[in-house]
């Protein structure tokens, strides 16, 4: 395990952008863990998406790109780094957020799946239809419900 004079150092190399991306995801997985134990799920993604900026327009960038890529691995840093070990929920929500926040469309996904009687459900990131924060294939073992699971549009009157 590193120290923490070796995680400063890391820390002070990254550029100003991934230091930022790393802040906000370290303070937001803080507050998610029990934002959704209090709150529970609509009502903290609706937080959270009360956060976004209000002129945010998000635009679809590809989940390769450069800023998506670092945005994930600060978040995934943040998370390895944190006191709690996050689930799938919390580490997608916060990804979501961070993305959202830096106006590139993202879509929270949650799918389902039962496994010799035991249901399990899983959460991911998507942009332009792509995984962004689960390398690999374990959300194909998954069905996604229907839409996107996190909407930054608020709710028609």
């Amino acid at each position: 395990m590193a120290s923490i004079e070796q995680k400063w150092r890391t820390f002070s190399c990254l550029s100003g952008f991934e230091r930022s991306a790393a802040i906000e995801a370290f303070v937001a997985l803080g507050l998610t863990w029990p934002g959704l134990r209090l709150l529970g799920f609509r009502r903290w993604k609706s937080v959270l998406a009360w956060l976004l900026p209000a002129h945010s327009n998000a635009v679809a960038e590809s989940p390769n790109s450069q800023a998506t890529r670092r945005i994930a691995l600060m978040e995934a840093a943040a998370a390895r780094n944190w006191f709690f070990r996050p689930n799938c929920l919390e580490h997608s929500l916060v990804l979501w957020w961070l993305l959202r926040m830096r106006g590139i469309a993202a879509e929270l996904r949650v799918g389902a799946r039962k496994d010799a009687q035991k249901f399990e459900a899983h959460a991911w990131v998507e942009c332009g239809g792509r995984v962004v924060n689960h390398p690999g294939e374990a959300h194909l073992h998954f069905a996604p419900f229907d839409g996107p699971i996190a909407s930054a549009e608020p709710p028609a009157p």
